[in-house]
This record gives C-alpha cells, structure tokens and sequence, in this order.
C-alpha cells in the first residue's frame, strides 16, 4: 500500500526546517550581545544552499523584475543564485571605496553602529524594477540604505529577500521596511 503523498505545505515547513538547521549562532560576534547568524555553514551544505535559492526564486519568478541587486558579502551570494535562476542581471551594493566606476552612496545603522554603502551610478536605470536581495535583517538599517540607494537612480524596489530574519522587539526593522514587500525564509528570536 502506499503512503499518501506529503502536501506542498508540510514538504517547504520540512525544508525551512533543514535550512535553518544549517545555521549558525555565534554570540557576541561582532560584539558582546550581539548573536550573530552565520550562513557560512549553510553554504557548505549543497542541499541547504540549493533549497534556499530555490525557496526565494520561487517567491519571485512570476515578478516583473529587471534586476537583482545584492548586498555586499554574504548578500552576494544569495543575489547570484537569484539572478541566475531569474535570468536577470546582479547589481552590486558595496561598502565605501570598493566599486571602481562612479558611486552614490547611502548612509545607515546597524544594531552595532553606523556605515555606509555604494552602488555604480550605471547600475539601475531610470524605471528599472529592482528585487534587493541580503542574507539577513535585524535592524532593516542596510535594507532601508539600499531601497534609497534604487530610488536615488530612479528604480523601482519591488522586494527585498532574505534568507534569516532575526527578530528584535517591537517589529523596528518592518516598521522602517514597511513600505516594501519583504520576504524571509527562516526567523529567529533573540536568545
């Protein structure tokens, strides 16, 4: 006899599960009180990585997109994996001093202080249709910088994806993205 098939519902729940089995805490990294959500041991794991991509791609490929952006480092690699499998071009978002052509730049602040990033003034065009892509938000801070930076060159922000979120009180980091569609695999709460 055989077992009935699992829905769609409980098979993704199984593979959030997985994925956020593959991530790892470290506390007080960068600084005491801060736990921080290393996705490096998630991209070790082929399959991990694999049902993640497949996971944000899913919620976007019926989206009129031009372009994904990404934020700089770990952002990077889940923009990729998007814009490859959405067949769009990847537009990167910097610290200071990195992109080598002519920049704008955004000012933000973290849960454990303040930067800034960049993007080529080339990189969007004017009415492009932007998904910004990060491997985390807690604050929203660099989220937030990196919409305004789309918006500066004239784009259009419809989504921000993120692999974590890590939920702080009060919902701050939606209430500063409240205007903008979000979408996160997994979520943690503060420990």
């Amino acid at each position: 006899m055989r077992s009935k098939p699992k829905s769609k519902k409980k098979a993704q729940q199984k593979h959030l599960e997985y994925i956020k089995s593959k991530i790892r805490t470290v506390p007080h990294f960068p600084k005491k009180g801060i736990m921080f959500r290393d996705v490096t041991t998630l991209l070790m794991d082929y399959k991990a990585l694999k049902k993640t991509a497949e996971l944000l791609a899913r919620k976007f490929k019926n989206k009129k997109i031009d372009t994904v952006a990404a934020i700089e480092s770990r952002g990077f690699v889940f923009g990729a994996l998007l814009a490859w499998q959405l067949k769009k071009g990847l537009a990167l978002i910097r610290k200071p001093g990195k992109l080598p052509a002519e920049t704008i730049f955004e000012e933000y602040e973290l849960e454990y202080g303040t930067n800034k990033i960049e993007i080529h003034k080339d990189a969007i065009s004017k009415g492009d249709r932007v998904l910004l892509v990060d491997d985390l938000y807690a604050t929203g801070g660099t989220m937030l910088a990196a919409c305004r930076l789309i918006e500066k060159l004239g784009g259009k922000v419809v989504g921000c994806a993120f692999a974590i979120e890590q939920k702080l009180p009060e919902g701050k980091a939606r209430k500063k993205l409240k205007k903008y569609n979000l979408f996160k695999l997994v979520e943690f709460d503060l420990e």
